[in-house]
């Protein structure tokens, strides 16, 4: 069977690198490999399509982008006014066939008859989201793969709003890309052509300039600013231009890059999994930040639409939390501003800690499903009675201030945060005493994950197989702690809640973009009359015993 689709497939393909690829497969009898790149398709879900680079339906090639293209313009012209006048802006990372993406998904939404907005470069996620709102677009395509290895790129949507696509917008156009012809029988308009006539215009660089003012206008507090010397990488992304040119904007002068990290490069030399989270992705950070006597090290991740932080501890380096920094922001943003109309969001998998700051403080707060997409679905409907979104935030290293963009922004959160920096500076402070500051003012927040990653469909067969388990034999004690109840986020997303005596939380949901399940653990201690370092190992003492207990559990 898979054979017959292979030789179906390569007929099609008119990419003549891949067609030839799978071909040499099917020649030399790999039926498991052919079968693996065959299983598909590559399923087009809310965050778009990603995949593995190469030939095959369940890969990333040109054939599936373009058929993917079509889909999208057939849904494009079929649910939004004027999509055709109003157009798509389309944008890439420095990713291994980025720009050969971008440029086919251009030119099948021209031939279509859609008006394209093209990046004429590399550029970061958030300026494409960004641009959407600021062309009014009928939608967005951003090329990138995000922090994956090299081997992977992807094919991310925005919708006119300027958020991601949310269902069921996803399965209606993945049922429009169902029904796509072959891909060589995909109209395509040549580029040139598409030009001279219109349909294709090199996008306004001015809405770069844009993105950056509006950034800068979130701006809180200007002190200390000269007290902030920064260390930066976008490790081999495009974040470098992006990231020196708004730090300038905020008035930090100290700014130097990782010279070897610093060129967007797609192979991602020195960081061959380019997740600033993965041990090792920082460690030309640290020796340069050691050298130039920096107190900062800011990361974003190849798209730049995430953000790590590192601060200096003694000699070392402490790379925060995606948690400890979505919270340092969220509490420095509710101390410079006022109004109870205010609205902070986090997802489910980020730390309860936000919610209780914000409850203290009487402003909203909400909590939503994982996927950033949630956040900016959300902010929009408060908005609609009232709030004023000020902040939003996800544990993965995902934040974003305001409106600018309707998605997480990297290269706005690095700027916000170095602000912080140099306003906890000026008042003779460091990062870690804002920390400790925080957690006597309102107790000790701990939180840990343990993930599981498994390859290939067998797989993610698997790790369906560990969920289903799970809501079928839901346990009723953790160790020695009862379980008070269980939520099922099912079907909205497949994620269980497990709630338990003392208010530990505990959270197990699949990845949604990697082949992995995720375990959540969070634990909250009052500092009470002790000190803050006894209040912190009982925390690490009763997270670590809930995380083995848990783990046992689900993967015994």
């Amino acid at each position: 069977m898979y054979i017959a689709a292979a030789n179906a497939w390569i007929a099609a393909d008119p990419d003549p690198s891949t067609a030839a690829e799978l071909r040499a497969l099917v020649d030399r009898g790999d039926t498991a490999e052919v079968a693996e790149r065959m299983a598909g398709p590559l399923e087009f879900g809310t965050a778009g399509l990603r995949g593995v680079i190469g030939a095959g339906n369940n890969r990333m090639n040109r054939a599936v982008v373009r058929r993917t293209s079509w889909g999208l313009g057939r849904w494009l012209l079929a649910n939004v006014a004027d999509a055709a006048v109003k157009g798509v802006i389309v944008g890439h990372d420095a990713r291994l066939m980025s720009r050969e993406f971008a440029e086919d998904t251009a030119c099948v939404l021209a031939a279509m008859g859609i008006s394209v907005h093209l990046f004429t470069g590399q550029g970061p996620t958030p300026l494409v989201a960004f641009g959407v709102l600021d062309r009014g677009a009928a939608a967005g395509v951003m090329v990138t793969a995000s922090h994956n290895p090299a081997e992977y790129n992807g094919y991310k949507v925005y919708a006119e709003d300027g958020g991601q696509i949310v269902s069921p917008v996803d399965v209606e156009i993945s049922a429009q890309i169902a029904t796509a012809p072959p891909a060589r029988d995909v109209p395509l308009m040549d580029l040139d052509d598409a030009r001279e006539g219109g349909l294709v215009t090199d996008l306004d660089p001015d809405v770069g300039d844009r993105w950056l003012a509006r950034i800068v206008a979130e701006s809180r507090d200007g002190r200390g600013r000269d007290l902030v010397n920064i260390v930066y990488t976008p490790i081999h992304g495009t974040g470098d231009r992006w990231a020196h040119a708004i730090l300038r904007r905020f008035g930090f002068a100290h700014v130097t890059s990782v010279p070897e990290q610093a060129a967007p490069d797609g192979h991602f030399p020195t960081a061959p999994f380019p997740n600033p989270e993965e041990k090792g992705v920082l460690d030309l950070a640290k020796a340069l930040a050691k050298e130039v006597g920096a107190n900062l090290i800011l990361a974003n991740d190849p798209d730049s639409d995430r953000l790590a932080v590192a601060i200096p501890e003694g000699e070392a380096w402490r790379q925060l939390t995606g948690n400890e920094v979505g919270v340092l922001l969220g509490e420095y943003l509710l101390r410079h501003g006022t109004g109870s109309d205010r609205l902070f969001v986090n997802s489910i998998v980020s730390s309860p800690a936000l919610g209780g700051l914000c409850k203290q403080h009487g402003v909203r707060f909400r909590e939503v499903l994982t996927g950033f997409k949630w956040i900016a679905r959300v902010a929009r409907q408060e908005e609609a009675n009232g709030a004023r979104f000020v902040f939003g935030y996800e544990e993965a290293l995902g934040y974003t201030v305001g409106t600018t963009a309707r998605d997480k922004d990297g290269i706005g959160a690095a700027a916000l945060f170095a602000e912080l920096v140099g306003v906890a500076a000026s008042e003779g402070r460091t990062v870690a005493d804002e920390l400790d500051r925080i957690a006597k003012t309102y107790g000790v927040w701990a939180s840990a994950q343990h993930n599981v990653t498994r390859k290939g469909t067998s797989g993610l067969a698997e790790l369906k197989a560990t969920m289903e388990r799970l809501r079928a034999d839901r346990p009723t004690r953790v160790g020695d702690v009862a379980v008070t109840s269980v939520r099922d986020l099912s079907p909205e997303a497949n994620v269980l809640v497990f709630d338990l005596v003392g208010g530990a939380r505990i959270i197990a949901r699949p990845s949604g973009t990697e082949p992995k399940i995720k375990y959540y653990f969070d634990v909250r201690e009052d500092v009470g009359s002790g000190t803050l370092a006894e209040a912190r190992a009982r925390a690490e003492t009763r997270i670590n015993a809930l995380r083995a207990a848990f783990v046992a559990l689900a993967e015994g």
